[in-house]
């Protein structure tokens, strides 16, 4: 666990960050999950996105289907017959 800075910036609060902990680009999102602050880069490039991409395993989403009726017959709207 490290330990970063705190300041004030005009009406705001910044972190200064250690360098281990240093983000590429000027901007990081931000939200609370329970106490925590989470930072994340604001934008991912593209070799990020497709290997983010490539560890999602598709057979595992909803492995026995979508549970749907069937679509309702609507008077005025032409059939595919």
């Amino acid at each position: 666990m490290s330990e970063a800075k705190l300041f004030k910036v005009g009406g705001g609060q910044a972190v200064r960050l250690p360098k281990a902990f240093r983000f590429d680009g000027d901007r990081v999102r931000i939200c609370w999950e329970g106490d925590a602050v989470i930072l994340e880069p604001a934008q991912r490039t593209s070799t990020e996105v497709l290997a983010w991409l490539k560890c999602i395993q598709i057979a595992d989403f909803m492995p026995d289907g979508r549970d749907e009726p069937a679509p309702r017959e609507r008077e005025g709207l032409a059939s595919d017959d």
